[in-house]
C-alpha cells in the first residue's frame, strides 16, 4: 500500500516551532526553579530496592525506619511487587544489615534486597561524565555532517538533536521524574536515532537538489517537502518499530528500566517530528540566506518567494 505524503511540511513547521518553544520555556522555568529529580546515581546516598512477596505499605516501612533512626529525608518509589527506598545519607553496612533483618522479621520474611550506594565524589564524577558524553557526541556529529554535507545541514541537525534531548529533560523536570544513569543512556540513544532520521532526509534533499532549480525560497521548500514525502514511510516505519519495543519495555520491563523506557518513548516522538518539522525547515531558513555568486563577481541573496 502506498500513501501520499505530499504536504507543505515547511509551511506547517511554524506550529511546531511554537510548540517546541513553549515546551522549551516551560523546561527552562522548571529547571531554574526545581532542577532535576536526581536519582541516587547522581547524588550521594543509598538506594534500597525491596522485592516484595506480600503487600507492605509505605507507612509500615516509615515506622520501621523511624525505629532504626534512619527515617529522615527518605523518598519512596512504590510498586506492586517492588518498593524503592532512597536515603539521602550513605548507610553503613551495619545499618543496611539491621534494616534487612528487621524488614524480614516484621514485614515480609521472604523479601529480597538490592542496595546501591554512591558517595559524594562518585556522584559528581558521574554527573560530569554524563555532560561530557552528550557534548562530545554532539561535536562528533557536527563534524561528521559538516564533512559529509555542509555546515548548514550540521547546524540544523545539531539544533534538532539538542532540541530532542532538552525536551525530554524538560518533561522529566516538569513531572519530577527520576533521573538516573539509564536516563543518560536513553538520551544518547535518542540522539543517535534522531540524527539517523535527520541524515536520511538530508541525504535525500542533497540528491534532489542536483536536479532542482534553486532560484527562490519557494524552490527550496518544494525540494524539502518532496524529499520528506519520499522518506516518510521509511522514517515512520523505523520509529514505529522502536517505539513499540520501548512501550513494551515500559510496560513489562520492570521498575529498574522504567525511566529508561519512558525517556525512549518520549524522545522517539520528539525525534520523529523534529527531523521533519524542525531540522529540515531550519535548513531552508539558513539556505535561504545564502548569497549566490553573480556573473559580475558579486553576490546576491537567494530571493524570497
Amino acid at each position: 500500500m502506498r500513501f501520499n505524503w505530499d504536504y507543505k511540511y515547511v509551511k506547517m513547521s511554524k506550529w511546531f516551532y511554537t510548540f517546541s518553544i513553549i515546551i522549551t520555556l516551560l523546561g527552562i522555568l522548571s529547571l531554574s526553579i526545581f532542577g532535576l529529580n536526581y536519582g541516587v546515581d547522581f547524588r550521594s546516598g543509598s538506594n534500597v530496592d525491596v522485592n516484595l512477596t506480600k503487600v507492605v505499605t509505605q507507612e509500615q516501612i516509615q515506622t520501621l525506619l523511624d525505629k532504626k533512626g534512619i527515617g529522615k529525608e527518605v523518598d519512596y518509589t512504590p510498586g506492586k511487587e517492588r518498593f524503592g527506598i532512597r536515603f539521602s545519607q550513605v548507610l553503613t553496612d551495619q545499618q543496611v544489615n539491621d534494616f534487612k533483618t528487621s524488614f524480614n522479621k516484621e514485614l515480609d520474611p521472604k523479601a529480597s534486597f538490592e542496595v546501591n550506594t554512591v558517595d559524594t565524589e562518585m556522584a559528581q564524577e558521574l554527573e560530569r561524565n554524563a555532560i561530557w558524553a552528550i557534548l562530545l557526541a554532539s561535536v562528533a556529529i557536527a563534524v561528521y555532517i559538516s564533512i559529509r554535507f555542509e555546515w548548514r545541514f550540521a547546524v540544523a541537525a545539531i539544533v534538532s538533536l539538542l532540541h530532542d534531548a532538552f525536551l525530554v529533560i524538560s518533561i522529566f523536570s516538569i513531572f519530577r521524574l527520576e533521573v538516573d544513569l539509564t536516563f543518560i543512556t536513553a538520551i544518547l540513544t535518542i540522539v543517535g536515532f534522531s540524527i539517523n532520521d535527520t541524515v536520511v532526509i538530508f541525504d535525500r534533499i542533497r540528491e534532489n537538489l542536483r536536479f532542482a532549480k534553486k532560484k527562490s525560497r519557494a524552490d527550496l521548500e518544494q525540494v524539502v517537502d518532496h524529499s520528506i514525502a519520499q522518506t516518510m514511510t521509511r522514517s515512520l516505519a523505523t520509529v514505529f518499530t522502536v517505539f513499540i519495543a520501548s512501550v513494551c519495555l515500559f510496560i513489562f520491563g520492570g521498575e529498574s528500566i522504567r525511566m529508561f523506557s519512558l525517556a525512549m518513548v518520549i524522545g522517539l516522538l520528539f525525534g520523529a517530528y523534529s527531523s521533519i518539522f524542525i531540522a529540515s525547515p531550519l535548513w531552508v531558513a539558513l539556505k535561504g540566506k545564502q548569497k549566490t555568486p553573480t556573473a559580475g563577481g558579486g553576490t546576491v541573496k537567494t530571493a524570497k518567494s
